[in-house]
């Protein structure tokens, strides 16, 4: 037999209002709101739990929720509730309350003003709580494999896991997967990477170290007075070949618990996002670094030479695969001259933070934005596909514009839009990009958003 063929049956499901395609930050957002704003609201996740980077991928703390001056707290909403939820039960410390250069922001004062230390385990149970409250129905264990569609509308989803296979139909489905993986299946136009090359950003494997040493981390870094921290004992491990990671310095996070760590400093170049094999190459590079580093952490690093292991995350962190062409392209000469929409959804203040594809550097000062800029509407709705809106990483910007808000407080921000959105659509009966932005922001502002004072 020359070919093989399957044949696929596919359960099918009962119909939702809204259906949130992944459960990561934007997920989260948009299904708490969708539900909230009286959309019958279906959460969709790979992984057992929700959460996404912030607790498959172990990426913490959350980078900044305020202004790039440090002074005014632009993104509230879903992700200041759920913040507080977790800094209740001693899950989080408040951003307001974390200043630059801290060991919680990795001894950075650029953009790293008030970030947010949190525990993932508290996340887990409070993002989901929140889900649960709010009157979402989650779907756990299950992966978007097939987007439904009817002419050029996207209608559901098909998903796989322990059961098989099921057919979801949706009034409007949020593509929160952070791939654009239900955009680009229905055959929505996608970009990827740089203009010149369609390079992406390197990958990261994240990792905890404990028995840290941190009154003698904090000596070392306050003397050495360094703009990323152990920069010198790289840069002297590298001149004698000791030292092969493509990273100037050592991202090094501290926890909310004595003497761990997160550590950011793995990076798996030349390798794509939405492909499997790459992903599975990435993984085990990402791992061998890891081994790596420990042994050069306790042979060089002060405060680590009894260091241990604690865990790797379960998956290797993506920074960057396709975007969506949407309505509007964000630019980086938004975000550098401030340029307002009249059909905002968020304020940002996160700088524009690429990690070179090809070798050890990155730009986060190069390329200053304003102390505040917006993100409107638009970015969110596909150019041609209907059906279907978009939140997170994979929204309609360009390379540069993506690296500032790919990060998770303005991802929680664009969902929490998106998802408000999308339960308008199915209240009115209409298209997502025909939803009257003046009722959605109104909408946004009565559930605690921030869109400026105007």
């Amino acid at each position: 037999m020359n070919t093989l063929e399957f044949k696929v049956e596919a359960v099918r499901r009962p119909n939702v209002d809204v259906l949130v395609v992944g459960a990561g930050p934007a997920g989260i957002a948009a299904a708490v709101s969708s539900a909230r704003n009286g959309a019958k609201t279906l959460l969709v996740e790979r992984y057992g739990y929700v959460g996404g980077n912030l607790t498959a991928g172990l990426v913490g703390p959350c980078m900044t929720s305020y202004s790039l001056d440090g002074r005014h707290q632009l993104i509230r909403g879903v992700f200041e509730e759920l913040v507080l939820r977790m800094e209740a039960n001693g899950g989080a410390i408040h951003p307001s309350k974390v200043p630059a250069n801290s060991a919680y922001c990795g001894y950075i004062t650029y953009g790293h003003d008030k970030v947010t230390p949190f525990d993932a385990e508290a996340l887990k149970w409070e993002a989901a709580a929140m889900c649960q409250e709010a009157g979402v129905d989650l779907l756990l264990h299950s992966t978007m494999v097939e987007t439904l569609t009817s002419g050029d509308r996207v209608t559901g989803i098909v998903v796989a896991g322990k059961s098989g296979f099921a057919a979801i139909q949706a009034g409007v489905v949020v593509d929160c997967s952070a791939d654009a993986d239900v955009i680009a299946r229905g055959g929505g136009e996608t970009r990827t990477g740089r203009d010149s090359d369609g390079l992406t950003q390197p990958m990261t494997l994240f990792f905890r170290v404990g028995n840290v040493d941190d009154d003698a981390v904090e000596t070392y870094v306050r003397q050495a007075g360094e703009t990323r921290p152990f920069a010198s004992v790289i840069e002297a491990a590298r001149a004698e070949g000791r030292y092969s990671i493509q990273r100037r310095g050592i991202g090094i996070y501290r926890t909310l618990q004595p003497g761990v760590w997160r550590v950011n400093t793995t990076r798996v170049q030349g390798v794509d996002g939405t492909c499997v094999d790459d992903l599975t190459r990435a993984e085990v590079e990402g791992r061998r670094q890891v081994q790596a580093l420990m042994s050069f952490f306790r042979d060089r690093i002060a405060g680590f030479r009894d260091a241990v292991l604690i865990d790797t995350a379960a998956t290797i962190g993506v920074r960057e695969t396709r975007r969506i062409a949407g309505v509007y392209t964000l630019t980086l000469d938004d975000l550098t001259t401030g340029r307002e929409f009249d059909d905002v959804i968020a304020l940002c203040g996160y700088p524009v933070d690429i990690h070179s594809p090809t070798d050890a550097g990155g730009r986060l000062e190069e390329d200053p934005t304003a102390n505040v800029y917006q993100i409107p509407y638009r970015v969110l709705v596909p150019a041609r596909l209907d059906g279907v809106l978009a939140a997170g990483r994979c929204v309609s910007a360009t390379h540069e514009a993506l690296a500032a808000i790919r990060v998770m407080p303005p991802a929680f921000a664009m969902g929490q839009a998106a998802g408000t959105a999308a339960a308008l659509a199915t209240r009115y009966g209409i298209a997502p990009r025909d939803v009257d932005t003046r009722e959605l922001q109104a909408l946004l502002r009565n559930d605690a958003a921030y869109l400026g004072d105007r």
